[in-house]
């Protein structure tokens, strides 16, 4: 039995994305790491990330070594190889010597392209920095990008594919609102919107302020969902759709009486034990959101809903490789269900904040101006969405906040998000 490595493993979460499209999150709940110790699993995680960021950038070096296509191991370990080497800075003849000993090991019908992989990956490590650099970024599956140029145009999606290649920065949010203190504990940066970026990778566990509860990290665009919507003290508020978590927790944060709801039961758990972790209290519901009913309505109301998810792009590289447009009109459709179905749920004088963390107007400012379309009365509140450190260009014409991964490009990117504050005009009632 052959023994497992950190770049073994990450080679092979590499080929389970590509080849089998199957998500690294599933790979790793499968079981992918569980043989290497716990700073291995970390490094084959990052590995495979760093990878998957690169695969176009790794392909365009290693071409003019191969006249034909290897097998998808070889294939694998040789692009791995070739990011850690040019991207991540490792010695050459460590990663050439362990590739070798990798494919050696693999099978007897890899074993044949030691030899290979050996002569590509010393010619490929001759590559000059620079070269490596004026690569572009890799480009977005094409039914994706075709979608985003029609929305965005050509530069603002280059500039986007840009970010998804550097990855994104850990953000955490403070449980008492105050950034400049959490910052300076943890040696962050505090963000305009309120939250707290940290300068490279960390051991979230090991940080000031987890085990007390302090924070929790939450990228600073889905941050705003939860802004826009302003819980007030004491007003009972719905967060639909709630794991992972980190919304329900500023919703109880700022001492709503909150229901968090999800169908989820094993994310539920997880979001249960943050509540625990963060003293804060909220009604947990296992439940599908378009069949459950709650008779006395709420004040305010959070849906986050399911989506392609493709504004999560720069953090879950494995996306492009393992969706496609094939789903996208049945969420589009079960979108729309869930915002007729929350609105029904407002009690008189509510309001509805209705996000998706994705790039796409029709998981966006599409949805919410049929939404208006179909409720007579419903108004998006244009007001609402001036919170603290939102910039008036993300305000879009459908009176919606348009989050991309391209903003804050000297502060490193946020998620790409969709928000609007959604509530009857004084006249109406529903």
């Amino acid at each position: 039995m052959k023994e497992a490595t950190a770049r073994g493993c990450a080679a092979g979460l590499v080929l389970g994305v590509v080849e089998q499209r199957i998500p690294l999150s599933d790979q790793i709940a499968r079981g992918a790491l569980d043989t290497l110790s716990p700073p291995d699993r970390a490094r084959a995680q990052r590995l495979a990330l760093a990878t998957l960021r690169n695969i176009s950038r790794a392909d365009a070096v290693l071409k003019p070594f191969l006249r034909k296509r290897p097998p998808a191991f070889v294939q694998a370990i040789l692009r791995l190889s070739v990011i850690e080497i040019m991207a991540e800075s490792a010695p050459a003849h460590g990663v050439v010597s362990e590739a070798v000993s990798l494919v050696r090991a693999e099978s007897r019908k890899s074993e044949s392209f030691a030899g290979l992989v050996n002569a590509v990956l010393r010619r490929a490590a001759e590559t000059p920095p620079e070269r490596w650099a004026a690569l572009p970024p890799d480009p977005l599956p094409g039914w994706l990008r075709g979608r985003m140029m029609s929305a965005w145009g050509k530069a603002a999606v280059m500039a986007m594919e840009a970010a998804h290649s550097r990855g994104a920065p850990i953000d955490l949010t403070p449980k008492d609102d105050d950034a400049a203190t959490l910052a300076a504990a943890t040696g962050g940066t505090p963000l305009a919107t309120g939250s707290v970026r940290l300068a490279g990778p960390a051991q979230v566990s090991e940080l000031p302020g987890y085990s007390e509860g302090a924070w929790w990290v939450q990228d600073a665009a889905a941050a705003l969902a939860a802004r826009v919507l302003a819980p007030r003290s004491g007003e009972r508020v719905l967060d639909l759709c709630a794991a992972p978590g980190g919304k329900t927790l500023q919703l109880a944060a700022a001492g709503a009486r909150v229901t968090a709801l999800d169908l989820s039961a094993a994310r539920m758990e997880r979001l249960s034990e943050n509540l625990a972790r963060c003293g804060l209290t909220a009604e947990t519901v296992v439940a599908d959101a378009l069949e459950w009913r709650d008779p006395a309505g709420f004040d305010a109301i959070l849906l986050d809903a399911p989506c392609s998810a493709t504004g999560t792009i720069r953090r879950h590289p494995d996306l492009p490789f393992v969706r496609d447009p094939a789903g996208l009109k049945e969420i589009v459709a079960l979108q729309a269900a869930l915002l007729d179905h929350a609105l029904g749920l407002l009690r008189p004088g509510g309001r509805l904040v209705f996000a998706t963390c994705s790039l796409l107007p029709e998981e966006g400012e599409r949805q919410v101006s049929a939404g208006l379309a179909r409720h007579p009365g419903l108004v998006a509140d244009r007001d609402a969405l001036m919170v603290a450190g939102a910039e008036p260009h993300w305000i879009t014409a459908e009176n919606g906040l348009r989050l991309r991964p391209d903003y804050w490009p000297e502060l490193g990117g946020m998620d790409g998000f969709f928000v609007a504050n959604l509530r009857y005009g004084e006249a109406q009632g529903h």
